[in-house]
């Protein structure tokens, strides 16, 4: 392996626990009931928030894993800066049904899958080579393409955007 792919690996990964910490952090605040409880707006209460969260988490694991289809990136593409890429995401997107949480979702459940999840895509991303990392690629549309190595970044920019709903249906 070279050092810029274990760096980039090491800074992904850190950058992922701070981020779901932070977010495991916020949502252990809240008592069971204040979790499960609707957001004011009819959203997701803290606890679905939280249930996607490791939903998504899972299926960012399985693509850099290899469990779900990716591409061999196209000649000439160039990996642009995540920066780039989350500027131009939608402000409201909406789940598709695979990621789309149940009814009564429940705090310890979800704190307990988060942990799962972020243990899965650690250990993926450490698993990951610098050829599969940065040679395949999914399109999504709200993000277009972006490598697998990408899919750490992306993970990492879903649980602070949701960090900020969280903030938002707990008041806190």
């Amino acid at each position: 392996m070279t050092a810029a792919h274990e760096h980039r690996i090491e800074r992904v990964g850190q950058a992922y626990k701070e981020a779901n910490a932070r977010f495991m952090a916020r949502l252990a605040t809240a008592s069971a009931e204040e979790a499960q409880r609707t957001a004011p707006d009819g959203g997701w209460s803290a606890a679905q928030i939280a249930w996607h969260v490791a939903r998504v988490t899972d299926v960012f694991a399985d693509l850099v894993e290899g469990k779900r289809p990716s591409e061999p990136v196209a000649a000439g593409f160039r990996e642009r800066p995540w920066a780039e890429i989350a500027a131009s995401i939608p402000g409201r997107l909406t789940a598709s049904r695979g990621v789309s949480p149940p009814d009564g979702v429940q705090r310890d459940d979800v704190l307990a899958a988060l942990s799962a999840s972020e243990a899965r895509l650690l250990a993926a991303l450490q698993a990951l080579t610098a050829e599969r990392g940065a040679g395949l690629a999914i399109t999504h549309p709200a993000v277009g393409t972006v490598t697998l190595y990408q899919l750490g970044e992306w993970a990492t920019a879903h649980i602070i955007r949701h960090n900020q709903q969280l903030k938002r249906v707990l008041g806190r």
